[in-house]
């Protein structure tokens, strides 16, 4: 049995963009009220004839693989008026049925509907996230609120709703096969958590609640990436970048002089708190720059800042989840995921802090050490942690994690490693398609093929990092699979690695090798999705679920047989040396108090925000401070270990859909820890083991309860003890 690596919590990555199967028919109401709220008739007035616009056409590319070659940003405002306007009269004429409903004509008839809209939107989400411009920030900034009046307006319908809730009530008469039965219980929970039983004055502050937030999300978001990019730290000579790999000063200075500063060098900031660069910089002034650089952002004032932003959405979400009948925001959306309650996400929080920052402590000891042996009077300051620990790490187990680079060239570990766990495991294999068109000449599409040989998905992989594209990483889908629609996937994978100097090669950290396998993770579930239903395809499970086949999916990383197989030294071709595995394996539990420290620290910062009322959060020159008591009330405010994310920057809760839901990769990990040993007893990397995964988990979306799922793959309830070893978290209570 192996000792796995060393794994971080969401590793550099993102959100996982909501799956567009959820909004899917949802976004719709009966006419000219709703059509002059949206503004649409306006929109489809100036756009341009459907003859003209690819966006509103069926692609006949493959799989309907969108026409990336022919969509311009002029078309999607023409294509989202066009595509609301469809979608209210296919509603419209569901509501409007004078037969009596049935399954059918009501539900499966919402299944249905909105399919022009939602390809709209899956190709301006995915251009808008991987290559955006001024021109689709504004038409992102113009549609949210429209987009939310429409979501708002299929689930406050009455007509619709009176369907729906007759349905439901004489559900037990209906004969439905389990996934048709989820589906009716699922769609009207969906509707009453939308605000479906209000009343009328309530439902309209309901929609001007919801549009609000669109809006101020949106902002949130943009601003994000904007101060990310205004954040870049300029440094002007060479010297001033000891320690740092070649490759990376290479890439900085040609981000430089793509910036106007020729001869200079440009540090990006990444989406984290902590910077890559700071566990390399000997140069302690500049390690401090960009740390401060890095926490600063969104908080200092200035066109960017956030704290406006965050105030108003943390009041607007109490504000509607009140409305709805919930004591604050986390209450609503814990409601809906594995977890169901705060408490239940609390203890589980609390109960592990209080080791996690012991286990911080004591590594901040050992750095103290080091620190003052080398200066004496120096103190650990955050910008230090990343490099002193390297050099713990470096004395306590000959070895560096730069040690490791040479070994994961990109493609050999994209073709090698994730592609050949996933043949290994599953029999699916993966061959280009050179003949697609793309929307960045960086990006690379594969056709996925089943055991038999049948094409069943395309993908599309985007690992490098551009100024124009949100940082961490992330799974989405242009295209869901659904029996119903007969659809089949076509998806996305997306890292941000910096791109070497050209000729060069691309050589991967630990981390960005752990992501890969993680978000593939995801694509896995998209592509075996086989449900009937768009609602319930790939990715549509609850948020506190959906990581955990992504979480599972990193052990192949470095399963010996699979970390073997790609981790070759990208010049001689050599095979990465035993011993230096034998040091990873070795150093396996190292840091792990400050990784699990700082996620933590966002995790209880993501609940805080979301368990107050509208009353108690606080005004935007606030926005700081209550971050800081909320992190001393949670006993994690070490200032050695800053917060994963701090609020102005924490795009996952703010502008994407993890609010009161961040703890969702611990809650996975839980299951992932557990379902890694379950392997390891049962044989590893075998066939059958992933058939049995594929089979009753992964293939079944959100059709079935999640926990039911995994409770018959696995046999068992889920063991916490193998997460709290994994993370050397173990105490006397455990």
């Amino acid at each position: 049995m192996k000792t796995p690596f060393p794994r971080r919590l969401d590793p550099l990555r993102q959100s996982l963009p909501a799956s567009a199967s959820h909004r899917s028919g949802l976004r719709s109401r009966g006419h000219a009220l709703v059509m002059a709220a949206l503004g649409v008739v306006g929109l489809a007035v100036t756009g341009l004839a459907a003859s003209d616009n690819p966006l509103l056409v069926p692609s006949d590319l493959p799989f309907g693989y969108p026409r990336f070659d022919l969509v311009r940003d002029e078309h999607f405002r023409s294509a989202y008026a066009q595509g609301m306007l469809e979608n209210l009269r296919e509603v419209d004429a569901i509501a409007g049925n004078p037969a009596e409903p049935t399954f059918e004509n009501t539900v499966v008839a919402l299944e249905r509907a909105g399919q022009l809209l939602d390809g709209v939107d899956r190709v301006f989400d995915g251009l808008n996230g991987t290559n955006t411009n001024r021109e689709l920030q504004a038409i992102e900034k113009e549609m949210a609120p429209r987009l939310a009046a429409h979501a708002d307006a299929v689930r406050l319908n009455p007509r619709l709703f009176a369907r729906i809730d007759a349905l439901h009530a004489r559900r037990a008469e209906l004969a439905l096969d389990s996934e048709s039965a989820r589906l009716l219980e699922r769609c009207h929970t969906d509707f009453v958590r939308a605000g479906a039983k209000l009343g009328e004055a309530e439902q309209a502050k309901l929609r001007a609640l919801n549009a609000e937030l669109a809006t101020l999300q949106t902002s949130f978001s943009q601003n994000v990436l904007k101060e990310a990019n205004a954040a870049a730290v300029l440094v002007e000579t060479r010297a001033e970048l000891e320690g740092w790999g070649e490759d990376a000063i290479v890439a900085a200075a040609a981000a430089a002089k793509a910036a106007g500063h020729e001869g200079q060098f440009l540090i990006r900031i990444v989406n984290t708190t902590g910077q890559p660069a700071l566990g390399q910089l000997a140069n302690r002034a500049l390690r401090e720059r960009i740390h401060r650089a890095s926490v600063a952002r969104g908080s200092i004032g200035g066109e960017f800042d956030n704290r406006a932003a965050v105030a108003a959405i943390a009041r607007l979400r109490a504000e509607r989840a009140l409305l709805l009948g919930y004591a604050n925001h986390a209450a609503f959306a814990l409601a809906d995921q594995t977890a169901r309650t705060a408490d239940a996400v609390n203890g589980l929080l609390a109960r592990l802090a209080p080791a996690a920052v012991a286990n911080a402590r004591r590594e901040a000891g050992d750095i103290q050490k080091l620190m003052s042996a080398e200066t004496p009077g120096s103190l650990l300051e955050p910008w230090d942690w990343a490099f002193y620990s390297e050099k713990v790490r470096a004395g306590r187990y000959a070895f560096d994690e730069d040690q490791l680079r040479p070994y994961f060239e990109a493609n050999r570990v994209l073709v090698d490693g994730v592609f050949y766990a996933a043949t290994r495991l599953y029999g699916i294999t993966f061959k280009e398609r050179t003949d697609l068109p793309r929307y960045h000449p960086d990006t690379r599409t594969f056709e996925v093929c089943d055991v038999d040989g049948s094409a069943m998905a395309l993908l599309i992989v985007d690992w490098y990092a551009r100024p124009s594209k949100r940082g961490g990483a992330w799974a989405n889908a242009y295209v869901s699979q659904s029996g119903l629609l007969g659809t089949r996937p076509v998806i996305g994978n997306h890292l941000n690695i910096p791109k070497p100097a050209a000729g060069e090669p691309t050589l991967m950290t630990f981390d960005e090798v752990n992501t890969a396998f993680h978000e593939f993770g995801h694509n896995l579930h998209q592509i075996f999705s086989a449900v009937r239903y768009p609602r319930f395809s790939g990715t549509s499970v609850p948020r506190d679920f959906v990581e955990f086949p992504s979480q599972v999916n990193e052990m192949w990383m470095d399963w010996p047989e699979v970390l073997s197989h790609y981790a070759k030294h990208h010049r001689t071709g050599e095979p990465i040396p035993a011993e230096l595995v034998a040091k990873v394996e070795a150093a396996a539990k190292f840091n792990q108090g400050f990784a699990t420290t700082e996620y933590l620290a966002a995790s209880l910062l993501d609940q805080t925000w979301h368990q107050v009322t509208a009353a108690q959060v606080p005004a935007a020159d606030g926005v700081v401070a209550f971050e800081a008591a909320a992190l001393q009330r949670a006993g994690v405010d070490f200032a050695a270990v800053p917060p994963r994310y701090r609020s102005t920057y924490f795009s996952h809760i703010f502008a994407n859909s993890y609010s009161a839901g961040y703890y969702a990769y611990l809650w996975s990990e839980v299951l992932d820890a557990d379902t890694v040993e379950w392997f390891k007893r049962n044989g590893g990397l075998t066939r059958t083991n992933g058939d049995r995964l594929r089979g009753m988990v992964l293939s079944r979306g959100g059709s079935g309860e999640p926990m039911d799922l995994y409770r018959a793959f696995r046999g068992a309830e889920p063991d916490i003890r193998p997460l709290l070893e994994r993370r050397g978290l173990q105490t006397d209570r455990n």
